[in-house]
């Protein structure tokens, strides 16, 4: 059965480690049949939830936005894989940013299936505990249904291209081909 796969890249940095995992995972998707969307969260104007509380009772964002179509397709998917380079321990402001803007229809965000891609310049993968808590946080504790599917490390790359001679390449290829 073809699954519809979103891939939400947080990288500023288009050909950046963790987006270059982020093709590697869509090369083995599609390669399983599956259909695969990745939007550049950076290329997006996506403004700060402002904590207004409208969207409570109308489930629309006041803020005229790209993040009405995201949720559109966050809501559609079955698969979302969320990538984000690791900054200071934790995913960078876009990643939280999209993160607190799906207040609106959060609850429309059920039974899907959850990976995680994360790029950064520390080799020690307990270093990442904090970026993965945050996902976890998110999906796990906020969202119906959510279940976890896999987590790409990409650990020991801090300039663009160096996560090409790492595992992790091999890695991302294999859990996307691994969705059926």
């Amino acid at each position: 059965m073809t699954k519809k796969v979103l891939v939400l890249s947080a990288s500023f940095r288009k050909r950046g480690n963790s987006d270059i995992l982020c093709d590697q995972f869509i090369l083995g998707a599609q390669e399983a049949g599956n259909e695969v969307e990745k939007i550049y969260v950076n290329d997006k104007h996506i403004g700060y939830c402002m904590g207004c509380g409208a969207c409570n009772t109308t489930h629309k964002c006041v803020q005229n936005d790209d993040m009405a179509e995201i949720l559109d397709k966050m809501v559609n998917a079955d698969v979302i894989v969320m990538a984000t380079p690791v900054y200071f321990y934790s995913m960078n402001g876009q990643m939280k940013t999209l993160i607190d803007r799906t207040v609106p229809r959060y609850e429309e965000i059920r039974n899907k299936d959850f990976y995680y891609i994360i790029a950064a310049a520390d080799d020690n993968r307990e270093n990442m505990r904090r970026t993965i808590e945050g996902f976890r946080a998110f999906a796990e504790d906020c969202l119906e249904g959510a279940q976890e599917k896999g987590i790409v490390y990409g650990t020991g790359a801090w300039h663009a291209g160096e996560i090409k001679s790492s595992p992790a390449m091999q890695e991302a290829y294999e859990m996307g081909r691994s969705i059926k």
